[in-house]
């Protein structure tokens, strides 16, 4: 599902307007605009191929299969989508809603690509070649490949796409990592009750979820109680304040999103 949202955002929107907006995509459009008789998804998938090739030579087998699947088939579903809408050119004339529709529903495609520990490979080969050789931070070594990406398209499409690029990667950057602590979100509940059996029960037997009981004592009325902490997903959540409202209105919680879990019942540690 990635692959293909990030399929449509390059053919639909981003390639028809020459926005290079970063990456081997970015590179791919503005080589295509010197030698057009080559499709931008075939470009692409040479210049993976030379960057897979450059990286096993630097940094060994570390991509993963994942990430070869991603690089592959990202180009084939590019050149799918085109057949099947028969692309000849940008779908609306204005250039700001074509670049707000890539740089969105292609950061939705590879907020989920990221999310399953894969990548589409290109440019993120040449920043892991910057870590191991120049110890430069990873996020770093994109940021650079891509604004250097940008500057090329300035000189090749003029200022206004150029600009238009670079903006494309500013806003991608921080909608990607949006899309993935979204996919992450996790719910922190803390309940203070005086049906704390009750609860506890429910949430084990009912939910499936464990629980931590900590001993507290109000600073005002010195009354000892118990807080019962949990961690659930939002659709969990819903049923536990809906069955605490039932039993106990006058209960205490407090709600915290979290966004990444990992252990017992949710994410690997691995």
């Amino acid at each position: 599902m990635g692959l293909i949202l990030l399929a449509v955002a390059l053919t639909l929107f981003l390639v028809p307007n020459n926005l290079a907006a970063g990456g081997i995509s970015g590179l791919a459009i503005i080589i295509n605009s010197y030698i057009p008789t080559i499709a931008v998804p075939i470009i692409m998938l040479g210049l993976d191929v030379i960057l897979y090739i450059i990286g096993f030579i630097f940094i060994g087998a570390s991509f993963g299969f994942k990430s070869i699947y991603c690089s592959l088939m990202l180009p084939m579903l590019m050149s799918i989508l085109a057949k099947i809408f028969n692309i000849n050119g940008p779908i609306v004339d204005d250039l700001f809603i074509n670049l707000i529709f890539g740089i969105v529903i292609g950061a939705i495609g590879m907020g989920i690509i990221f999310n399953q520990d894969a990548s589409t490979g290109g440019t993120d080969i040449i920043a892991k070649i910057f870590n191991k050789y120049f110890k430069l931070d990873i996020g770093k070594g994109l940021l650079i490949t891509d604004f250097l990406v940008t500057l090329i398209a300035i000189a090749t499409f003029g200022p206004m796409i150029g600009m238009y690029s670079l903006f494309g990667v500013i806003v991608n950057g921080f909608m990607v990592d949006y899309i993935i602590d979204g996919l992450n979100v996790i719910t922190k509940v803390e309940i203070v009750s005086n049906k704390g059996e009750e609860i506890k029960k429910f949430i084990m037997d009912e939910l499936g979820r464990g629980a931590t009981v900590f001993e507290a004592h109000g600073a005002y009325t010195k009354e000892r109680k118990e807080v019962i902490t949990t961690v659930v997903e939002k659709k969990e959540f819903i049923k536990l304040r809906k069955y605490i409202k039932d039993i106990d209105e006058n209960a205490f919680i407090i709600i915290y999103n979290v966004h990444e879990t990992l252990g017992e019942g949710f994410g690997s540690l691995k």
